[in-house]
């Protein structure tokens, strides 16, 4: 008897030193699985449209073969199905650029449509074509990727010194701009990488009612960081500033206007969980090491 009992907790012992490494695979296979695959560009995605060349795509440059910046800001725009609100951006970001104080700086607007179901494309085309003085790129990807994955590619294949994403919406003014790059200015005096955000914290306790993501407008000259970046949704820019404090690039937060646009494509329930699952992805494939900076880029 005292054999028999000896022999089952052996098989006990046995079975649960076995099921722990089983259930660690079965994590690692299902965050696997979870993972966003790596964002690949298709040929067409590589190239461009403008008013000097509407029918005939242009090669982009590849900040990774070519990082010389040709021009001293790139605004990166990613919109999905932006018909509506894409041209009143456009027109105030324009007004606002071609103020006396902005002329000795040059730029361009890179537009990313993300796989838009609607006529994008063609509208910011023709917007383009009505501001034919003003350097705007046009980028089809072929696909929706999600608003991370957007702005990751219009950022790979722009030319500027700097970086600036913001909304198609227009929900932030881009008059902020010029605290984003005061900021940068101060964080960052001789183009050093780094990182400044714009939040909306401090509207919490105003009329405004935030109820989206606490970045909005995002400046950065820092090459490292959309070439690592993984996350293609909502919450890429949580990733962006992980990886900046990773790389030990400073990062800076600076407050700006904000206002409440209607036909949010923010859903407030599903887009909640998707972020949640993200963030949770995000935090499992660093622990696991399957999402590192090398140390080479560290050192760097």
């Amino acid at each position: 008897m005292a054999d028999v009992t000896y022999l089952s907790l052996m098989l006990g012992v046995g079975v649960d030193f076995l099921g722990f490494p089983l259930l660690c695979a079965c994590i690692y296979a299902a965050l696997v699985l979870l993972s966003p695959p790596p964002i690949d560009a298709l040929p067409s995605e590589k190239k461009y449209r403008s008013a000097t060349s509407p029918k005939t795509p242009q090669d982009l440059p590849d900040i990774r073969t070519t990082p010389t910046a040709n021009v001293d800001l790139s605004i990166v725009i990613p919109a999905f199905n932006e018909v509506p609100r894409l041209p009143s951006m456009l027109d105030s970001t324009i007004k606002h650029l071609s103020k006396p104080a902005y002329k000795s700086r040059s730029r361009e607007i890179v537009i990313v449509d993300d796989g838009s179901s609607d006529q994008t494309t063609d509208t910011a085309l023709n917007l383009a074509e009505k501001y034919k003085s003003w350097d705007i790129r046009v980028i089809t990807l072929e696909t929706n990727i999600g608003k991370g994955g957007a702005v990751r590619h219009g950022m790979l294949y722009s030319r500027g010194r700097r970086l600036l994403m913001v909304d198609a919406d227009g929900a932030s003014r881009f008059e902020d701009l010029e605290v984003l790059w005061k900021e940068m200015d101060r964080i960052a005096p001789n183009d050093e990488p780094a990182v400044v955000v714009g939040s909306r914290a401090h509207l919490v306790k105003t009329e405004v009612v935030v109820k989206r993501s606490v970045l909005r407008n995002m400046a950065m000259y820092a090459l490292h960081l959309t070439l690592r970046l993984h996350l293609k949704g909502w919450i890429f820019d949580v990733e962006i500033i992980l990886l900046a404090k990773q790389l030990q690039i400073p990062v800076a937060e600076v407050p700006i206007n904000w206002s409440e646009i209607p036909e949010s494509k923010l859903r407030l329930m599903r887009d909640s969980l998707f972020m949640f699952r993200d963030l949770l992805i995000l935090r499992a494939n660093q622990l696991t090491g399957r999402w590192t900076v090398p140390k080479k880029l560290k050192a760097q």
